[in-house]
């Protein structure tokens, strides 16, 4: 007795095919499902290549004092697009017509710029932003030295008085040796950086031209006579 067994393997094999087919819809309907980005989409942050490509550039102020602002952000809103002003408050970055510009400093409000999308002749824009302090008022806060009043007590009670006029002499006196002292004592690091950028500040004030002559200075003249009254130019 013969059996055919073709139409077993067939059938078996429409069915695993079938579930193949199954387990792929299943998996593609997932993936579009996801949330977050569609992954057929264009990516937003991309720039539009139908707007002109500006070289934005400028200098960042303090509104008040019109000083430069150093380090501060610049963002093109809704992109990842951005850079950090430099030291001296000056910025340079590619943007595009009709891009919105956020400027972010520590301790500012922050400023926003539109960038035209009238450019017909060049593609450089310089701006000027002015950021203005952010004032934030804060509680008024008291700092006591001792945790408690009852440490108060036991420190006042405990500390010791001078109580003779013999001891607070020899205090007050020890005092005024050692700010007499530290008259004499050599400059310190910062001391010699502060007076080494003075001079250089001073030199590039006066770079291309003569410094002041002080001899017809009817102000340095009177200096230097008071200073030779009062001793200060004696040999100690």
């Amino acid at each position: 007795m013969t059996f055919d067994v073709r139409p077993v393997i067939l059938s078996k094999f429409e069915s695993a095919m079938k579930n193949i087919f199954s387990f792929r819809l299943l998996l593609l309907v997932a993936v579009l499902l996801l949330p977050g980005k569609n992954i057929f989409s264009q990516n937003p942050v991309a720039k539009d290549t139908t707007k002109k490509v500006i070289q934005f550039s400028g200098l960042i102020v303090d509104g008040d004092s019109l000083n430069p602002l150093p380090f501060v952000a610049l963002v093109v809103r809704h992109t990842e697009r951005g850079v950090f002003g430099n030291a001296n408050g000056y910025y340079s970055m590619v943007v595009q017509e009709g891009d919105t510009v956020d400027f972010f400093g520590l301790g500012y409000r922050q400023g926003t710029f539109i960038v035209p999308d009238t450019f017909e002749l060049s593609n450089n824009y310089n701006h000027v932003q002015a950021l203005y302090l952010d004032t934030i008022l804060l509680r008024e806060a008291i700092v006591y030295p001792w945790p408690s009043k009852e440490r108060f007590r036991t420190a006042f009670l405990s500390a010791s008085v001078p109580s003779d006029d013999l001891e607070r002499a020899r205090s007050n006196l020890a005092q005024a040796d050692k700010i007499s002292s530290t008259m004499y004592l050599a400059a310190d690091a910062g001391m010699a950086a502060a007076s080494a950028t003075q001079m250089r500040t001073q030199k590039n004030y006066y770079a291309g031209g003569l410094p002041p002559n002080n001899l017809l200075n009817p102000i340095a003249w009177s200096r230097f006579i008071q200073a030779l009254h009062n001793g200060d130019l004696k040999r100690q």
